[in-house]
């Protein structure tokens, strides 16, 4: 595809989407909850046209190679539609933020202010294999009155048309803008990277996916970006640790999904139980077929496990591997987890309050646990009804990035003619 006609066709997208973002911005709440409402019906009703699509992206990309973690990743089924559709219905249940006064206050001169909640305008969402993105950036994007232009990864090239049809169709029943949501349906890469510098029309370009995508949005945006990271996610097993909690909070965090960035890719246990737990874990872990890659201390006590190298610690493996490593004491732990993890999710499993404090206090990371599975890093866990991703920067977002986080503000001064002297 010649750059001009990338250029066109890219132009007509974003001033689609202008124009459909001042229709948003004029439904009132209860329009946007009744279409969501539709939406969500609508997927349901439509769920064998979005699994026939789907099994047709899962079958190309098994047949490519992809790992386990993102064939999970990209598959569908009934449950995971129906979560979709929870999800949008959630939203749909939550308050509008559009127009919430944030903070108000009254000038010497009588001025008076309001600093008020309003939609961002235009958001681009880039993502790889998680057909779910596209419901869940619609819903969160629809409701604070920003439209969204979406750029789904080729894996899930079918099952992101089949959903962007059906959230199309739905609003153009509903009398809605029909470009509130848009999908690039191009997978050549200098399309991607045009879509990058979109400045024009986007306000805002989000990035869902791996290390490398999240890097190249980065590096080539020109339009401000919200960066989502990778999650490198630890558990501190605390020297107080309740062992009978331990064992299924670090199974649950490592393999109820191992394709998503709140999975646990790293354990440390302090040294004092390592004789103890270890075994447990060991155990637990490899019936689950997870290969456990440790330090001295852990080959000792886990037969089958096999030496990390310093790589392993860093690393966010998106499948059944875990790296090991024995500390002697809290302080070395944050130390580790501060030098190693990606600004996500970490949790320490302990009895001790003030261990506790010290943790949740210290660790650098966007979520921060005790005694409990980093899983939870989740919009839909945490009552947002879906998220835009979990950003790992501190400017704007951090966290679960729900309905908020898709909002800027303005001041609304009202005065009964002042001058400035």
């Amino acid at each position: 595809m010649e750059f001009t006609m990338i250029q066109e066709y890219l132009d007509t997208l974003g001033r689609q989407a202008v124009n459909a973002k001042q229709t948003l911005q004029g439904l009132t709440g209860e329009r946007k909850m009744h279409a969501l409402e539709q939406v969500a019906a609508a997927l349901i009703k439509e769920q064998e046209k979005l699994l026939a699509a789907n099994d047709k992206d899962y079958q190309r990309a098994r047949e490519a190679g992809m790992s386990q973690g993102l064939l999970d990743r990209l598959r569908l089924n009934p449950d995971r539609i129906k979560a979709m559709a929870e999800g949008l219905r959630q939203i749909a249940a939550l308050q509008d933020p559009i127009g919430e006064i944030i903070e108000s206050f009254d000038r010497p001169n009588g001025l008076h202010i309001d600093k008020v909640r309003v939609p961002m305008g235009v958001a681009g969402i880039i993502y790889e294999a998680r057909p779910n993105v596209t419901a869940d950036a619609f819903g969160l994007c629809f409701m604070t009155g920003n439209a969204v232009i979406l750029k789904g990864g080729k894996d899930a090239f079918y099952s992101n048309q089949a959903i962007t049809a059906v959230i199309q169709d739905t609003l153009e029943k509903e009398s809605v803008c029909v470009h509130a949501v848009q999908l690039i349906e191009n997978n050549d890469r200098e399309v991607t990277t045009a879509f990058m510098r979109l400045k024009e029309y986007v306000d805002v370009l989000i990035p869902r996916g791996g290390a490398g995508l999240i890097r190249s949005v980065v590096e080539n945006s020109t339009i401000p970006v919200i960066e989502t990271g990778t999650g490198n996610c630890h558990i501190y097993i605390d020297e107080t640790a309740d062992l009978e909690k331990a064992v299924p909070i670090v199974l649950n965090a490592k393999t109820q999904r191992i394709g998503v960035c709140n999975a646990c890719e790293s354990l440390l246990v302090h040294e004092k139980i390592a004789d103890k737990i270890l075994p447990l874990l060991g155990r637990a872990l490899q019936e689950k077929q997870v290969e456990i890659r440790g330090d001295a201390t852990v080959l000792s006590q886990i037969p089958g496990a096999v030496e990390a190298t310093e790589e392993d610690y860093g690393k966010e493996y998106l499948d059944l591997i875990i790296s090991v490593k024995t500390v002697s004491s809290l302080e070395e732990a944050i130390a580790h987890i501060n030098a190693y993890n990606t600004g996500h999710s970490d949790a320490i499993l302990t009895e001790n309050k003030e261990n506790a404090k010290k943790f949740l206090r210290e660790v650098d990371a966007a979520c921060v646990y005790v005694n409990a599975s980093t899983r939870f890093t989740d919009g839909f866990e945490f009552g947002f009804g879906a998220e835009i991703g979990i950003s790992t920067q501190k400017l704007h977002a951090r966290g679960p990035m729900g309905l908020r986080e898709l909002t800027t503000y303005k001041y609304q001064i009202t005065g009964d003619g002042q001058v400035r002297k």
